[in-house]
């Protein structure tokens, strides 16, 4: 193995791409990332914000999920300080709500016991009087509510915090910068990108196609050609609204489906997210529709009628789930990692809080391509800033 200009190339600068240039360049590989804007400039600068296990995903058996991702949410908790915090989560339980309080004391028992039963991952049941209820919240048939605690971070800063990271250990970023086509030859890929400055040529023993929504147009210039996932995108708008900051964010029942919904603090305002909506399109060019905008006003009204509020900025990102005839809802959400050949791996989907451990995965899945390296860093260990 000689005349190669990198170990690994990435293509795309989410927090998928991020983690994985992070995870190479610890790994002691010579890693590039491609991005064609900037930095968690799509997805990853519009999710809502939690770093968490997903209680919801409970109900339709992630279990497996859950699990990862309240490890991971320890894990940056711990080495995040500054961009991942700890906070309260409440959720209500109405006369009319589709889960009891024995269903949410179940599924928040099973949520402690997947997180190891930690300080962090108890729950309490809570009251609620007229002087401690500074929220608004509405009263009216509320039986109960619990208590249980999760994080929250800026998704932006966290994304650019493991991009630091990574190229303190060494990775070079090119930014921005497109892929034009990419071919394999021998034992390395030879990958033609485009800048400001004209087009380039780089080569590298591994290609990871970190490219969110873009992951099938990526593979489509590719050579030899690659098979690709049947995929969706799904649209996840979100709200902010001139309300001052909640105290904890509120895990809802959306009136009209009973979906998830969250009411959080975000930047002294209130934040109100997310939906699950079909979506074709343009992801550069994603926008919450008029239908989502009205379905996050009616819950907000429903659950806060004494507190109104306008909207003073709306934010929509795209997701990838798997084609299945299953509902949005119960689709895995867990990072699918596609191998098309031995030197190429495509990420579909995932989540903000397990992108460390999928980054792991993905450099554990590429090892035998790779030459020989010294390895730098534990990315379970290294601290990130935000600068």
């Amino acid at each position: 193995m000689s005349g190669v200009d990198y170990d690994i190339i990435i293509i795309g600068g989410g927090i998928q791409g991020a983690g994985v240039a992070q995870a190479a360049a610890a790994a002691g590989y010579k890693a590039l990332l491609l991005e064609k804007r900037a930095i968690a400039s799509a997805t990853s600068s519009r999710s809502s914000k939690l770093i968490h296990g997903g209680l919801r995903y409970l109900e339709s058996g992630q279990f497996a999920l859950v699990r990862k991702a309240l490890r991971e949410r320890d894990i940056l908790l711990r080495i995040a300080p500054d961009l991942v915090r700890p906070v309260a989560f409440h959720i209500p339980v109405y006369k009319h709500s589709l889960r009891s309080s024995l269903h949410i004391r179940l599924g928040l028992s099973l949520y402690a016991l997947l997180g190891g039963l930690k300080p962090l991952n108890r729950f309490k049941r809570v009251s609620l009087s007229a002087e401690q209820n500074r929220d608004g919240l509405e009263t009216k048939a509320l039986l109960g509510m619990y208590e249980y605690w999760d994080a929250q971070t800026d998704d932006a800063m966290l994304t650019r915090a493991v991009m630091r990271s990574a190229m303190d250990l060494g990775a070079a970023l090119i930014c921005p910068g497109t892929a034009i086509a990419a071919h394999y030859e021998k034992d390395h890929y030879q990958l033609r990108f485009r800048t400001d400055e004209g087009e380039r040529q780089v080569s590298a023993y591994a290609l990871v196609n970190a490219s969110g929504p873009w992951v099938n147009q990526v593979l489509e210039k590719l050579a030899p050609s690659s098979p690709r996932l049947d995929i969706e995108w799904v649209q996840g708008a979100h709200l902010v609204l001139d309300a001052p900051a909640p105290s904890v964010i509120y895990y809802l029942e959306a009136p009209a489906d009973k979906r998830a919904v969250f009411v959080m603090p975000w930047r002294g305002k209130t934040l109100i997210g997310t939906t699950e909506t079909r979506f074709s399109g343009e992801p550069d060019e994603v926008e919450p529709s008029e239908d989502e905008v009205q379905y996050l006003l009616s819950v907000y009204a429903h659950y806060f009628p004494a507190r109104p509020a306008n909207i003073i900025d709306r934010f929509a990102g795209v997701r990838v789930l798997p084609k299945t005839p299953a509902r949005f809802f119960n689709r895995p959400r867990d990072t699918i990692l596609h191998r098309s050949s031995p030197a190429l791996l495509s990420l579909y989907g995932g989540k903000l809080t397990g992108y460390r451990a999928t980054a792991e995965q993905v450099i554990a899945g590429l090892r035998t391509q790779l030459p020989e390296r010294e390895v730098k860093a534990d990315t379970a260990r290294l601290r990130l800033r935000n600068l």
